[in-house]
């Protein structure tokens, strides 16, 4: 038996069935910031690539040292030879995190724009020293390594590199308790030259040295919505405009006691491939310091034009 269909009918029957069943909508992309954020003061510091907190101490690092400093800002234990005893020789130290009384650093073998030997090393809080490290995965595609951080819930260890053919193109994630390789993340839209990472309370937020300084101009701070998924976007959270002068921005954290965002911040050093060439008129040497912030939450919706 022949059926034949009327084109017309089938359209309208179609239609009004689409209209009783609700559409399922896709959740709403959060594209603003998640917080405000108020200078609360700066204090200088000896190290130029990072600070974290435990809640009871800052850290800092520098190049080739770490510091420990309590929450007054007062130096209290320094470690100016933190290579000793790592398994793969290195020169340099990027940002660095802290939990559960270890510092985790991002080391490698650093010149000129060129990062190599990439390695997670493991340091005790209290004394400074180096407890065990573990390398990278070379198939992951990273090539250079700028920042640090712990997912203190999900246990894992995220990186990210600040040059390299993947520069701001992707995010690492290693298991805390194993050191394996998990995975890399695709951000949408990447930040360039990435100088930090930096968990908190389910999301990740990167510092981006991608504002020039020779024109003055801020760099920024951005929020990565991570999830399951391979890819992960990216919003800009903050512009950091309070600085004395700008510069170099580093790598940063928020103090899990106080709920204040730190950040570290160089100026007066002009940075060429990452390595300082001279300084900017007024300076005769570089500048470092870290910058305290208040985190207020923006009621759902509701955000600051700032």
């Amino acid at each position: 038996m022949a059926i034949r269909v009327h084109y017309a009918a089938l359209t309208v029957l179609l239609a009004a069935l689409s209209a009783t069943v609700p559409a399922q909508a896709a959740p709403p992309l959060v594209t603003q910031p998640t917080y405000s954020y108020q200078l609360i003061d700066t204090f200088e510091v000896k190290g130029r690539q990072g600070v974290a907190s435990d809640g009871n101490f800052y850290y800092v690092s520098g190049s080739k040292a770490l510091y420990k400093y309590d929450k007054k800002g007062t130096l209290i234990q320094s470690n100016e030879a933190p290579f000793e005893g790592y398994p793969i020789a290195a020169n340099h130290i990027g940002g660095i995190d802290v939990f559960n009384g270890e510092i985790f650093v991002s080391a490698e073998n650093f010149m000129d724009g060129v990062g190599k030997d990439i390695q997670i090393a493991i340091h005790d809080a209290e004394t400074l020293k180096l407890k065990r490290s573990f390398s990278f995965e070379p198939s992951s595609g990273q090539q250079e390594v700028s920042g640090i951080c712990v997912d203190t819930d999900k246990r894992t260890v995220w990186m990210v590199s600040w040059v390299g053919e993947e520069s701001g193109r992707y995010i690492y994630e290693y298991s805390l308790d194993t050191g394996k390789y998990l995975r890399k993340v695709h951000l949408q839209p990447p930040p360039q030259w990435i100088q930090g990472i930096h968990y908190w309370k389910g999301k990740l937020f990167v510092t981006a040295d991608d504002g020039t300084a020779d024109d003055e101009e801020p760099d920024n701070l951005y929020r990565i919505d991570v999830s399951d998924k391979s890819y992960a976007p990216v919003v800009r959270e903050k512009v950091f405009t309070e600085v004395k002068r700008q510069g170099e921005i580093e790598a940063g954290g928020v103090d899990p006691k106080t709920g204040e965002f730190l950040v570290l911040f160089n100026r007066g050093s002009r940075i060429v491939l990452g390595m300082v060439k001279g300084f900017y008129p007024g300076y005769d040497r570089e500048i470092s310091e870290v910058y305290r912030f208040r985190l207020t939450p923006f009621p759902s919706g509701k955000h600051s034009k700032k």
